[in-house]
């Protein structure tokens, strides 16, 4: 049983490449801080295409008992707090962050770390997609930013080197 817990940026582009409903294929359970439902709104109200998580049943809008101070200091994003802080709560789920500082926060927690890239292969290794490569060039069009050498360990790992 996988379960997860996201942050703003795999529901943004995951919506965006037309694959949020992948999540519901991988994992058992996803949760969701209201931070990152505000911040997915906020989006939507300035014109950005970003997904309205009220419109899928299978999202678990949960809080986190506390943010640890730690989390609370620095650059990481209210989303991004909420969202280390309910897997600290939560052990045994899957945090999905983006950003390099939230994931290296969450990783030196202790905590298991997937991205959208991550969520990519997984879809692809559990028969969802044939190819991620597309995939990959629409989430950079979509705004993702990825590194050339991310991108070629990425394709490598599914086996379409490029």
């Amino acid at each position: 049983m996988t379960r997860a817990i996201s942050n703003t940026s795999p529901l943004l582009y995951l919506h965006r490449i037309g694959r949020l409903d992948w999540l519901l294929e991988i994992f058992d359970d996803i949760i969701v801080p209201s931070a990152v439902l505000n911040e997915l709104q906020e989006g939507r109200q300035r014109g950005y295409d970003s997904p309205d998580l009220s419109t899928y049943t299978w999202f678990q809008i949960v809080e986190p008992i506390s943010i640890p101070a730690n989390l609370a200091v620095g650059d990481l994003g209210l989303g991004e707090q909420t969202a280390i802080a309910l897997a600290l709560e939560n052990s045994g789920f899957v945090v999905l962050l983006d950003d390099a500082l939230a994931r290296s926060t969450a990783q030196a927690l202790g905590l298991t770390v997937w991205g959208t890239l991550k969520i990519l292969l997984t879809a692809k290794s559990q028969g969802l997609t044939e190819q991620i490569a597309p995939l990959v060039d629409q989430l950079q069009d979509a705004g993702m930013w990825i590194s050339d050498d991310i991108r070629s360990r990425v394709l490598n790992l599914a086996g379409e080197c490029d």
